[in-house]
């Protein structure tokens, strides 16, 4: 996000949309956060009619500004229902149509999924939903890459999340995204929400009940937390846990949808991220604090976990740029 603007944000509201999502597209980015001291969104509740009946009838809205918001919008979110065979009202696909043309960031949280596939902005491209509507998805529209098995997924201008908990961590890796890692914690911190849960974790986990419930992972993931910048293994976990491996990463799959190296891995690129931000410039520094070990492996994990270099990463969000080179040259200590 470019220093001293906004962040243009128009959340289209639709017949029957569902206020929860509704609700987490205002908390992320209508609220105002002056404690973060930097600017932030400019959200806007857009509608094609000027009352608009909510989820069954719970309450009707008025007062919203008028689809021409969506025209002007860096990012959209679009509707979504809880019965998602109604196709929604032919001017939010076509507002829809037209923010993808002009490269607008299209969002959609639940069955929005269905609102973009409607409009046709989906094909070919990647994208989830829920997990109750994945079969009708994939049926109505076969030309999509349907990921039915994950939280979210971030196809680079169009993002789609699977549910309504998902709606949360796909808007906080948006925030993520627009301004770093450190700003992402601060956000979660005031929801008191996760920080962060990769987009590739499963979206529904079947936990048949135990006679004995298994101990929660808490203690040692907060343990391993304390210690990223020490040596350990997924074997150094099981023995905090005192459980074997395999039991480990069974509790691991059914708690969090992840393996037990994949956890650590993303929790010491997440550390990683915030010292860079923090103005650290040494790669060979950040790797060893982060746990990572060696700049060549913080290069490679960076980039697949963000999508930047430590380098790039560090030009869009640290306090202290690089010096010295053009761009895409290595430079303090990126060998």
């Amino acid at each position: 996000m470019p220093q001293g603007s906004s962040h243009r944000v128009a959340v289209i509201v639709d017949e029957g949309s569902n206020p929860f999502e509704l609700g987490v597209a205002t908390e992320l980015f209508g609220l105002r956060r002056p404690e973060l001291d930097r600017p932030w969104y400019e959200c806007t509740l857009c509608s094609a009619e000027p009352v608009v009946r909510m989820h069954r009838g719970l309450f009707t809205m008025s007062g919203v500004a008028t689809l021409e918001t969506v025209e002007a919008a860096d990012t959209v979110i679009v509707p979504n229902r809880p019965d998602p065979e109604v196709t929604p009202a032919p001017a939010v696909l076509q507002a829809i149509r037209r923010a993808a043309e002009r490269g607008a960031r299209l969002v959609s949280f639940c069955t929005g999924t269905f609102a973009l596939a409607a409009a046709g902005v989906l094909d070919g491209r990647r994208a989830t939903t829920h997990w109750r509507w994945a079969e009708l998805f994939a049926a109505r529209y076969p030309a999509v890459r349907l990921e039915p098995d994950v939280l979210y997924v971030d196809d680079g201008d169009v993002l789609t999340a699977a549910g309504s908990a998902a709606a949360l961590d796909l808007g906080l890796h948006l925030i993520r995204r627009d301004h770093g890692a450190e700003i992402a914690n601060a956000v979660s911190r005031r929801l008191v929400f996760a920080a962060h849960r990769d987009g590739g974790q499963q979206q529904f986990i079947e936990r048949p009940v135990a006679a004995v419930p298994d101990a929660s992972l808490g203690p040692v993931l907060a343990w391993a937390q304390r210690r990223l910048d020490q040596p350990m293994a997924v074997a150094d976990l099981a023995e905090r846990a005192a459980v074997s491996p395999a039991t480990l990463h069974r509790r691991f799959q059914d708690e969090l949808g992840t393996t037990p190296l994949e956890w650590l891995t993303s929790e010491r690129v997440a550390l990683a991220c915030r010292l860079i931000e923090r103005g650290e410039l040494r790669l060979d520094r950040v790797a060893a604090a982060s746990g990572l070990g060696t700049a060549a492996n913080l290069r490679a994990q960076m980039r697949r976990r963000t999508g930047l270099t430590p380098t790039a990463y560090r030009r869009k969000f640290g306090l202290t740029a690089p010096t010295g080179g053009e761009p895409g040259q290595r430079t303090n200590g990126e060998r």
